[in-house]
């Protein structure tokens, strides 16, 4: 089985942000990257796949140079091989992103493919569902668990309330998985001194036959949240004043 998984490099998740001088996007200058906690649930998935059923997992990210490392990353904790596409996918969208990747992923016709629900810096979890059409695969999300079935797989998903829907779907799909559906492993010494030598395909948006990722949608400013102080009285009796503020705390505030 061929299992591809895309991951996404994103910043460390306590970073100290700051907005950049054009006003669209954070300062990259100074911050330090890593996986994006949910492909790295996906990657899990695809390993344990790979154990239990044999094939290979190929690890598929799209960015900028420093992209490597987090890939370096996937290939230490076992997958096979990789697949960047350089690209700066600063400015795109969903789309515009998810056009290159299933260029790539066309050339490789993968029996599966998993991503994570979503991105930890922007979050539209859009990139399954939308690669999904245009790879023309069947997909499903919010996935907990994955076991290969004859002919297909067969997955469980999460639902509202504690509820699961468990779904027969046949090859090739591709699957959106939850995060923390299992714990992640740590890259061993060996996967570190292996990844070294793990092939990774290096290709651009020409070689791909996909043209320049032109997004479909654009930031118009990017700015921190505004802390403001305010003070409200109350009127009425003790009474009416408690009422008023229960439903400011719960309806506007959100605390109680």
């Amino acid at each position: 089985m061929k299992i591809i998984v895309a991951i996404k490099q994103v910043a460390v998740r306590d970073s100290q942000l700051r907005i950049a001088a054009s006003g669209q996007w954070i300062d990259e200058a100074d911050l330090a990257y890593e996986i994006n906690e949910p492909d790295a649930y996906a990657l899990e998935a695809g390993l344990q796949l790979k154990e239990a059923q044999g094939g290979e997992v190929v690890a598929l990210s799209a960015g900028p140079p420093r992209v490597a490392q987090t890939i370096r990353e996937a290939l230490a904790k076992g997958a096979d091989r990789a697949i960047h596409i350089e690209e700066d996918l600063s400015s795109a969208d969903p789309l515009a992103t998810c056009r290159l990747l299933a260029a790539a992923l066309k050339a490789e016709t993968p029996d599966l493919v998993l991503t994570g629900l979503q991105s930890d810096d922007l979050g539209y979890g859009q990139t399954g569902p939308i690669l999904a059409e245009l790879l023309g695969v069947p997909h499903a999300t919010i996935i907990m668990q994955v076991e290969k079935s004859d002919p297909g797989i067969r997955v469980k998903r999460e639902l509202e309330d504690g509820w699961f829907q468990f779904v027969d779907m046949p090859l090739p799909a591709l699957l959106s998985i939850q995060s923390g559906f299992t714990k992640l492993r740590y890259a061993t010494l060996m996967g570190i001194k292996k990844a070294k030598t793990k092939e990774i395909r290096r290709v651009t948006a020409a070689d791909l036959g996909a043209g320049a990722a032109t997004p479909s949608i654009a930031f118009d400013r990017v700015y921190l949240p505004e802390h403001t102080k305010r003070t409200q009285l109350f009127e009425g009796s003790p009474k009416e004043a408690a009422a008023q503020l229960v439903e400011k705390l719960k309806f506007e505030a959100r605390v109680i």
